[in-house]
């Protein structure tokens, strides 16, 4: 059975009566393999003897939407409906295209259910649709967290940095890090689907039908859904694992996992990834403790995408600092378009660009130039946000507000005093030199840029 400190009941509404079927709405983690929020409805669906049918949405009103993300989500549909039919649940998939379309399909389906149960989000859209949907919805409604090796709810207030977060989490693993197994669904979906399904078949015709900005293009790197997120796992595992630990730091080695595109969507779990990859501890603190810290974050603070959630430490010396002159700087279309005299830093914008994503350190450094070649502190997190959002396929996730925030000080620690930044910890190109290859990362950015397609992925 799903651990009840995965669950919560949102709502106080009672069951609905002369139902036909249990609902799980897949808002987070679209896959079947390790969810437990879908194995809760099964479990749900079971004991209420009913059918269970899964649904499945792709709104054009989320923020920056756009062909790279609709894209991306769409490629994992296909999969995910022959999977989930293949435990004997029905299937309907929602895409609206136009902004005068319906955004009623959840509350129509909701008439006919006996409840419902989505995923426990922090933060975006999830966060959102959880605050405001279950006093409206008129039957009980659970989100329950698939995202995270141990629950959320372990941890029943802020941490503050990874030493203290790390303890904790090593004592829940042996509860939690195990094999997963999907209980078995006793009632078949027998039902026709709703008239308003959208086959997913031609997924060129279906984005450019829709109203969002088409000016952003799909990755040239990275294609979605649980067929590639399985491939991504297996070569990491097979092929780059053992050279993780020495050379993660170093883009151009290729000893990433790569995975966070499909963790962020939900098409692979970080149970199945740790589970594959328990071997290496440093990937484990990245995928466990690190991230499962960023969950902490955006769950315990109202507003994780604002400088006011920094530790006070960090937002004295921010202010001590704010006037500080700047050598350099940079309108947010010059960051945008790798307009700076960094070439390296100009490397980072272009693989975020192309790829959709930018190398775990190397992001690290984009984020701090950023705050070096700004106006001020809070238009660099401004700027840094609205490239996330609007390019990265592994934005919009408390990973991606622990990581700008990380660049202002959050999870961290002071150092030495300098302008600008204050004790707010640098990094500079000539550390950033010494410690990787550069060259190598620029004359490969460039090779992309020049071709149009990345050979280094598939």
């Amino acid at each position: 059975m799903v651990s009840n400190v995965r669950a919560r009941l949102l709502n106080a509404a009672a069951p609905g009566r002369d139902s036909g079927y249990v609902l799980y709405w897949a808002q987070m983690n679209r896959r079947v393999e390790a969810n437990h929020a879908l194995a809760f409805a099964i479990e749900k669906a079971n004991a209420c003897q009913l059918p269970l049918l899964v649904y499945e949405a792709l709104t054009n009103t989320y923020r920056a939407a756009n062909d790279r993300i609709h894209t991306f989500v769409l490629e994992g549909v296909p999969e995910f409906q022959k999977r989930v039919e293949a435990l004997g649940a029905g299937y309907a998939f929602y895409l609206r295209r136009r902004k005068s379309d319906s955004n009623r399909t959840l509350y129509e389906l909701a008439k006919r259910a006996a409840l419902i149960v989505t995923d426990d989000y922090p933060c975006f859209i999830g966060a959102d649709h959880n605050a405001r949907i279950p006093a409206k919805i008129g039957i009980p409604y659970y989100a329950v967290d698939a995202s995270c090796v141990t629950p959320m709810a372990s941890y029943p207030k802020r941490e503050w940095a990874a030493y203290t977060m790390r303890p904790k989490v090593h004592r829940l693993l042996p509860e939690h890090l195990l094999p997963f197994s999907m209980p078995k669904l006793e009632h078949r979906w027998r039902e026709a689907r709703p008239a308003w399904h959208t086959p997913v078949d031609n997924i060129g015709q279906l984005v450019e039908s829709c109203e969002i900005d088409h000016s952003v293009k799909p990755s040239i790197s990275y294609t979605g859904g649980r067929l590639a997120a399985e491939r991504h796992l297996r070569e990491f595992v097979e092929k780059r694992i053992g050279r993780y630990s020495a050379e993660r730091n170093s883009p151009s080695n290729h000893a990433t996992s790569e995975l966070s595109p499909y963790l962020h969507f939900g098409q692979i779990g970080a149970l199945e990834v740790a589970l594959a990859s328990s071997a290496c501890p440093e990937f484990m603190e990245e995928l466990i403790v690190r991230r499962e810290l960023a969950f902490n974050f955006a769950r315990h603070c109202a507003e994780p995408d604002r400088l006011s959630a920094l530790p006070e430490w960090a937002q004295l010396t921010l202010h001590k600092h704010a006037k500080d002159r700047r050598e350099h700087m940079y309108s947010q279309d010059a960051f945008e378009q790798a307009r700076t005299h960094d070439s390296l830093w100009n490397a980072c914008q272009k693989e975020m660009l192309l790829r959709g994503r930018i190398h775990g350190y190397y992001r690290m450094y984009w984020g701090k130039k950023i705050i070096e070649w700004s106006p001020t502190h809070q238009t660099a997190q401004d700027t840094m946000l609205y490239l996330h959002d609007k390019y990265a396929l592994d934005g919009r996730d408390p990973n991606t507000y622990t990581s700008v925030l990380w660049c202002f000080g959050l999870h961290d620690r002071p150092w030495g005093e300098r302008p600008v930044f204050g004790t707010i910890r640098y990094m500079g190109y000539d550390g950033m030199k010494r410690k990787t290859d550069v060259p190598a990362y620029i004359q490969e950015i460039e090779y992309l840029e020049r071709m149009g397609k990345d050979p280094f992925r598939r």
